[in-house]
């Protein structure tokens, strides 16, 4: 296995890994043996759910559930009769229905609804297909149902995008919903008119959206799915997601579904929980098929038709709506027992104590699929564990992801501002936390996500000013909390995405520190979207603050990509002066200044430098257009020297306070 030459501290675990990759092998070959390859074992979504013959001119719908006694089709196109048409079930479990055009030719038509009613050991219930590509709420009852779909195809025309084509990736972590500032749900078609500009103008180049799967409550933030084949219908329909997705594209943006398949909402009316009337259809029987933190239920991974509905699932994103790859939820959760909630501190816990080598399987499986239907798609795993070969191909002993998230930086930054004074900061800390990551193991460095903007937390703007943000935001209006907070939140970033990884992502809005926090309607705030939304119109006011946080993150952006920082080598450290709390450091030829202190300014401050010449200030914390004093002067031409005896080149600049700087050789 090429990840123990990669990484010699997994030599004792040669074994383990050469299992490992043994479990997936014979995985693909038993589908191999039945289905003919794992793409076409994908084709699932194809096969079950409602489909149009054209050979036959016939309507087919197939549902896979095994402990049923009876199912039947009932809907708009039956006048709802409940035993007209009944499903006819074979010797895998598999129920089926055809359809004849010509019956179907006035009512079984596009966006007639449907449920199926499911006859089993729990008694007759009402429920919505499994792999139902269109779910709709009623208004008045509020009640879910199903939705024959047969719109006018597509037009992906002129759709060339290649994701792999992106040389950095610079994501947007986005919520269609909560993307528009007026008190109420975004649409699809709104993002793209409203949103995909903005998101271009700052220079991102992936977006990350989140809650599409249809999920029953929308204060879940679309963690918790009903309808994995279905984009949520709350902001709109499947095309207007599609053309989101193309217009993206056109802008040279890629598309990443947030997708979760670590774990699905319990509920048994809108969701797939005893469909068949058993409760290890899906998922595991008894305690083991309940995630204990997450009130909902674990697939079985091990089970053939569990793993064919979920790669089915990434199969039909990728094909059906141009997806450009994946944020893999929970994957922590998927790959122990234990979900990731206990200390792996030892190569037996990372392999053998607590492992669920099915889900493991599979997410071997699932990221061998997406890189096999386009080999240029992006997946990303969230993971806290450390799970050894996470990034690593498959074919080398790895889980094959291309990236995985940096999951303890945002953790270390909103530890260190809410336990520590500024003062108080250790620097070596922090280029420790930063740095502290495998070269082979691709991460995604982030400051913040959605996860730090949820109700019962804080971004990292609202933790720096909190209810001063309220009062003296304006530009005229000095102050010295927001004074702080307005350095702080540009340095932490640049900070973050300077050392932290190979990719970086931001949630929108916390680009220009975005007040307040997230709080989806519910019943505690009266069903209020009032801090569900973003409010653009602050970045957009020239009289307020907010402007000059996204001026620098957009200058930081394009000066990271104009360079190619996130893939270029190690940083290496040039000076840590904890007196002055000043890092200084060298990556892929520009020179990096951090100066963390509350009220140390240096003059003519000294430092060496790798190479010898004359450098120029491209990036300024300090600048007035960033809402700084402009204490610095970007039009100097700073010169290196040398000592007597010493053959190593030194600068010499005014280094002040709560200041980055970014040098770049002339």
């Amino acid at each position: 296995m090429n990840l123990i030459r990669i990484d010699p501290w997994l030599e004792p675990s040669a074994q383990d890994i050469t299992d490992r990759h043994g479990r997936f092998i014979n995985r693909v070959k038993s589908i191999e043996n039945d289905f003919g390859c794992l793409s076409e074992f994908a084709d699932a979504y194809k096969y079950f759910g409602i489909n149009y013959d054209a050979a036959c001119k016939c309507f087919t719908y197939r549902e896979w559930a095994p402990q049923a006694h009876a199912l039947f089709l009932t809907g708009d196109f039956n006048n709802w009769n409940e035993t007209s048409h009944p499903l006819v079930k074979d010797k895998y479990g598999i129920w089926e229905i055809i359809l004849d055009e010509k019956e179907c030719k006035k009512s079984f038509t596009h966006q007639s609804k449907i449920k199926v009613i499911v006859v089993a050991k729990n008694g007759k219930q009402f429920r919505i297909p499994a792999y139902i590509t269109r779910v709709i709420q009623d208004d008045d009852t509020k009640n879910f149902t199903g939705q024959v779909w047969l719109p006018k195809k597509f037009n992906w025309s002129g759709d060339n995008f290649k994701p792999g084509d992106q040389e950095d990736l610079f994501i947007y972590e986005c919520h269609v919903g909560m993307a528009q500032e007026k008190e109420d749900v975004g649409t699809y078609n709104e993002f793209t008119d409203n949103i995909l500009a903005r998101i271009k103008e700052a220079g991102y180049n992936a977006i990350q959206l989140m809650a599409i799967q249809e999920h029953p409550y929308y204060g879940s933030f679309g963690y918790h799915v009903s309808n994995f084949f279905a984009a949520s219908s709350r902001f709109g329909t499947p095309e207007e997601l599609k053309n989101l997705i193309k217009t993206a594209h056109q802008m040279g943006i890629a598309v990443i579904l947030d997708i979760v398949h670590s774990h699905t909402v319990k509920n048994t009316v809108e969701g797939i929980n005893q469909f068949d009337g058993s409760e290890s259809q899906y998922f595991h029987a008894g305690e083991r098929g309940d995630h204990p933190h997450w009130d909902s239920k674990i697939f079985d991974y091990g089970k053939t038709e569990v793993i064919r509905f979920l790669l089915s699932n990434l199969k039909y994103w990728l094909d059906e709506f141009h997806f450009d790859g994946f944020r893999f939820d929970g994957v922590g959760s998927m790959m122990y027992f234990h979900h990731g909630n206990e200390a792996i501190d030892g190569q037996q816990k990372y392999f053998r104590q607590g492992v669920e080598f099915d889900a493991i399987t599979y997410l071997q499986l699932a990221n061998t699929l997406i890189h096999t239907i386009n080999p240029g798609a992006i997946t990303i795993a969230e993971d806290v564990t450390g799970m050894p070969g996470l990034t690593t191909p498959v074919a080398d002993g790895g889980l094959g992801f291309d990236y995985r998230l940096g999951m303890g930086i945002p953790d270390f930054w909103i530890k260190l501002l809410k336990e520590y004074k500024d003062e108080d900061w250790n620097i070596g800390e922090l280029w420790n936390v930063l740095n502290n990551r495998l070269p082979h193991v691709k991460t995604v460095a982030y400051c913040e996500s959605h996860d730090q903007a949820l109700v019962g937390d804080k971004t990292l703007a609202f933790r720096l000013m909190d209810k001063a943000m309220y009062w003296h935001m304006q530009k005229d209006d000095p102050d010295l909390i927001i004074e702080r907070g307005v350095a702080l939140h540009k340095l932490i970033r640049l900070f973050t995405i300077a050392l932290g990884g190979q990719a970086y992502m931001n949630f929108m809005g916390n680009e220009f520190g975005h007040p307040e926090w997230i709080d989806f309607p519910r019943e505690g705030n009266n069903w209020s979207y009032k801090y569900c939304r973003r409010q653009w119109s602050l970045v957009d006011n020239p009289d307020l603050k907010y402007k000059y946080l996204a001026a620098f993150d957009r200058e930081m952006i394009s000066i990271i990509k104009e360079n190619r920082i996130l893939n270029s080598m190690f940083a290496q450290q040039l000076n840590m002066d904890d007196w002055n709390k000043t890092i200084i450091f060298e990556r892929n030829n520009l020179i990096f200044v951090f100066n963390f202190h509350v009220n140390h300014s240096v003059a003519d401050y000294g430092f060496r430098v790798p190479l010898g010449g004359d450098y120029r200030i491209i990036l300024n914390s300090d600048a007035t257009r960033f809402g700084g004093h402009d204490r610095i002067d970007d039009h100097l031409i700073y010169s290196t020297f040398q000592k007597d005896g010493d053959s190593n080149h030194y600068l010499q600049l005014y280094v002040t306070n709560r200041t980055a700087l970014v040098l770049k050789k002339v």
